[in-house]
């Protein structure tokens, strides 16, 4: 029953808000102010409070409530278990016996063979003199007419 007078009361400040906003000339604000009350009154008017009341203070709605928690942490954490292992098991074996020279993920060799480095200065090379370090920018430099 306090639920009822609440909403209705809210609903009632709501439309009085809108007439005053429609009164300053802002018709578009003003419509969604009302249709914003409105919205309490209606639920109200339908039932939907009566029954989220009831809901709300019965043991056997939050013990529901606790149930489905759990159900859906437990689906969620079996999805994020499967997802790491690549699938379900007859999945994962048939994928086994379809590539059986396959490399496991965490395997220590590369599956792409050797690659071939390219060839890097040595540290204890000694270095050329200064121009010639800047001369392939003075190649581009002048190639750009600067």
């Amino acid at each position: 029953m306090i639920a009822e007078t609440v909403c209705s009361a809210v609903a009632a400040a709501g439309l009085g808000i809108a007439v005053v906003t429609a009164y300053r000339k802002r018709y578009l604000a003003a419509a969604r102010i009302a249709a914003y009350a409105l919205v309490p009154l209606g639920l109200v008017m339908t039932g939907v409070v009566q029954w989220a009341a009831h809901t709300a203070f019965s043991p056997t709605a939050w013990a529901g409530v606790v149930i489905l928690g759990g159900a859906w942490a437990l689906f969620m954490t079996t999805r994020a278990v499967e997802r790491r292992r690549g699938g379900t098991r007859a999945e994962r074996k048939a994928a086994r016996a379809a590539r059986p020279d396959a490399v496991a993920p965490t395997a220590s060799a590369a599956s792409l063979g050797p690659g071939t480095r390219p060839a890097t200065r040595s540290a204890t090379a000694p270095k050329a003199n200064a121009s010639d370090d800047f001369s392939d920018i003075e190649a581009i430099l002048k190639k750009h007419g600067i």
